[in-house]
């Protein structure tokens, strides 16, 4: 077993150390019958490959379409006749 992977057995059984080592080390990869099965990481490193790059406000001041002009306007028809 390399340092940071786990045999999905192993893992069930020592959950707590592989937890511990997620959080003080690095990415702990978790296999199940030989395969790759799942990835357990910090809080931190998770929230750090999930946060947005920029906020909406942001974004959208910086869209190529910030110049397009886009009709907002209401039609004020009434709505057509329906028989009941």
């Amino acid at each position: 077993m390399k340092n940071n992977t786990w045999q999905l057995q192993d893992a069930k059984s020592k959950f707590s150390q592989l937890v511990e080592k997620a959080m003080l080390n690095e990415p702990q990869f978790v296999t199940k019958y030989g395969n790759n099965a799942v990835v357990i990481l910090s809080f931190k490193d998770y929230k750090k490959i999930t946060k947005p790059q920029t906020d909406l406000v942001t974004f959208l001041r910086n869209s190529p379409l910030i110049e397009a002009e886009l009709d907002i306007s209401r039609n004020g028809d009434l709505p057509r006749k329906i028989e009941l």
